[in-house]
Parts: structure tokens; sequence; C-alpha cells
């Protein structure tokens, strides 16, 4: 992850595009509205076993979710548009009292007139990457607007990870075999459009659960029961209760802590990360 921050960093500093390899050229069919999520009961977090997992996935513990529907895609350049141009940003009944106070732009950083800035240049908007490095706050506002609602973590994983054929979980959405270029947009040097990659589809029909972009959702970062921290005691229990949970990874990602369960978390105000999100019907 700290080569993440580096890289992200560079975003923020305007500093040239990292030597990472261009995304691949996996188009995929073009995917709109929602997919529909039976519930039910689920092993949220990690599972016991060989392999490593940090001690805020540990461990896997029952839930139960209710039916919802969850959007194939992540919310797109395009999507995001249309609040902006609707005057999402100066109206205040899409913002929460905290989202209001932080707000100081009037469309998502590193936007400019229908332009965005991608490391040191500026580039047209491209219409079918997801929308990236907005907030938590944003991406709440955002919802409000179009009658929507972010996915609670549990919910995001069990759209990431369950078969309902098998009723079995699956480490990856593709399945358990480990991350190939064609499965999922990570550790390469910019976003994909969101209908790219359809071999890395969940069971339910979702695409780019892993990589291209991190996915806000609506969940406080907190310890799951029985927490116990590892001996590196400052990684997770610092931030329970501040940060809220992103799932899923970036084309940044190294692929070795993109999967399903692992956890990322930051404060609702961060938008240098490469973050967005996708939405659930309310």
């Amino acid at each position: 992850m700290h080569a993440e921050a580096f890289h992200y960093t560079r975003q923020t500093l305007g500093y040239r595009a990292p030597q990472l390899a261009a995304p691949g050229g996996f188009p995929g069919n073009r995917l709109s509205g929602d997919a529909e999520l039976p519930g039910g009961r689920f092993e949220l977090g990690a599972r016991p076993g060989p392999g490593f997992a940090f001690d805020n996935e540990k461990w896997s513990h029952p839930v139960i979710l209710a039916p919802f529907r969850m959007s194939r895609t992540a919310v797109t350049n395009a999507e995001y548009l249309d609040f902006v141009e609707a005057g999402g940003y100066r109206k205040r009944e899409y913002w929460s009292d905290k989202g209001w106070a932080w707000k100081d732009r009037t469309e998502p950083l590193y936007w400019r007139g229908g332009t965005l800035r991608r490391f040191d240049r500026w580039i047209a908007i491209p219409a079918d990457e997801p929308i990236v490095h907005v907030s938590w706050y944003e991406a709440e506002a955002y919802c409000r607007f179009a009658g929507r609602r972010l996915p609670t973590e549990a919910e995001w994983e069990y759209a990431a990870s369950f078969d309902p054929a098998s009723r079995t979980k699956r480490r990856y959405p593709w399945g358990d075999d480990a991350w190939t270029t064609a499965l999922a947009n990570l550790e390469a040097g910019a976003p994909a459009s969101v209908h790219g990659y359809p071999r890395g589809d969940s069971a339910f029909g979702l695409r780019q659960m892993i990589g291209n972009v991190w996915e806000w959702t609506a969940s406080t970062f907190l310890p799951y029961p029985g927490f116990v921290r590892d001996p590196y005691q400052e990684y997770s229990e610092p931030w329970f209760g501040t940060h809220k949970v992103l799932r899923g990874g970036s084309f940044a990602t190294p692929p070795r802590v993109a999967h399903a369960a692992f956890r990322n978390f930051y404060t609702p105000d961060r938008a240098d990360i490469f973050a967005g999100f996708r939405t659930c019907a309310l």
C-alpha cells in the first residue's frame, strides 16, 4: 500500500505518471442498471487458513443481509458530471452538515472546465471511466442527488465474493484463482473504462469489484467481533470510529492486497486518494 501512496502523492503534486503498465485492452459488453442480490446469511471477513490477513479483517462472522440492488459498475465520470452540471455542489439539500462545512469547491478535485488533471497532464474527461478523487462526502451527496445510497461494507463484500450457485464465498469476484492482467486493472498507470475486464465479473454480474478505483461504502471503520490487535498496534485500532471503509482496490493497488475481504479506510474528507464509488437502490 505504500507504493500506492507514492502514486497518489505524485498526483497531488502534479508530477509525471509513475512507470506502470497501461491498463490492459480487455473490453467488455456495456453494462447498465442494477443487479438483484437476494441477501441472507453471509460470513463477513477473512476466513482462518493459509495466507495473510490484517487484524481488522479477522475473523469471518455471520451477518444477515436483506435483499438489495447494486449498480453493475462504479459511477462514471459522465454520470457524476450530471450532478456537477445540475448544480450539485451549490445545493445544500444534497449535503450532510459535515459535508457542507467541508465543501470548498464546485466540481471534483483535479477537474477544470471539462478537463481533468492526471498526474502532470490535462486531458478531456473520459466519460466511461469511473469518477475518481472524490471524498466520502461527495459520494454521499451524489447519492442524494441520484436517489440512491452507498452500500454497506457487508453488502459490498457479499456482492463481490458470494457465489449463490455453490453457496460458497470466493476470495476474488471471479473465483479463487490468482489475479492475472485479464481479470482486473491493478498495478497499472491509469483507470480503465468501467465496462472492461468482463472476465473478472462477480457471480452476480458486477464488474470491477476489484481494481480500477477504490469504492467508498456507507460503513464506519469498526472492529469485527472478537478483534485482537496484531503486533503492529497502530495499523487499525487508532482509526476505529473516525474513518470510512473503502473496498476493492484501485488501478495502482498491488495485487497481493486486492481481495474481497480487504478493508481500506480513510477519513471522509479525503479526495486525494484513488477513490470512487458505486451505488445501491433505496
